[in-house]
């Protein structure tokens, strides 16, 4: 693990402290570790309903063939062959 260094206001530092005094962390570590973690599940959802809106804004839905679920079982063969290879 690495460290990283900051630095607060003294309100915001007194903050972390008290959660960690309340008990629902052992370290101010560990209450900055979840903020973050929080916040990459935030951008992940937040990517995740961008990438959902973009689909359905995309246009009209068509049928899947079994011409359509070939090309994709190929790309997915090719895309697992070049990891293999790697």
């Amino acid at each position: 693990m690495t460290s990283l260094n900051i630095s607060l206001p003294e309100s915001m530092r007194e903050f972390i402290e008290a959660q960690v005094a309340e008990g629902g962390y052992s370290t101010a570590s560990e209450f900055i570790r979840e903020l973050v973690r929080q916040a990459q599940k935030r951008h992940a959802e937040a990517k995740l309903e961008a990438l959902l809106l973009e689909g359905l804004n995309s246009g009209p839905a068509t049928p899947m063939t079994e011409a359509d679920w070939e090309e994709h079982r190929q790309r997915l063969r090719t895309h697992l062959a070049k990891r293999r290879v790697a």
